[in-house]
């Protein structure tokens, strides 16, 4: 395993996830249901399979696209995404 790459991606996720509304709706379930160990694990379930899709579609992607490729078109969407939702569109 590779130190750097494991420790680049969880500081990346980690710093990207915080304050996002995952955490708030975790937040929000944790207080409501009083389960916090439950919406924890349901929470965590949930973030490990998006984050296992977003592996394999990357990984798979990266046989037939060049990576330089897929981070142009990752920012391009950020992008178009951050316009989006300023005009209230998302």
């Amino acid at each position: 395993m590779n130190f750097k790459t494991f420790l680049t991606t969880f500081g990346l996720i980690f710093l990207a996830e915080m304050g996002d509304k995952t955490q708030l709706a975790a937040i929000t379930m944790a207080a409501q249901t009083k389960q916090p160990f439950t919406v924890f694990l349901g929470a965590s379930l949930a973030l490990a399979a998006v984050s296992l899709i977003g592996v394999v579609l990357g990984s798979v992607m990266a046989n037939y696209i060049n990576a330089e490729y897929l981070h142009k078109a990752a920012a391009v969407a950020f992008i178009a995404i951050g316009i989006l939702m300023l005009w209230g569109k998302m």
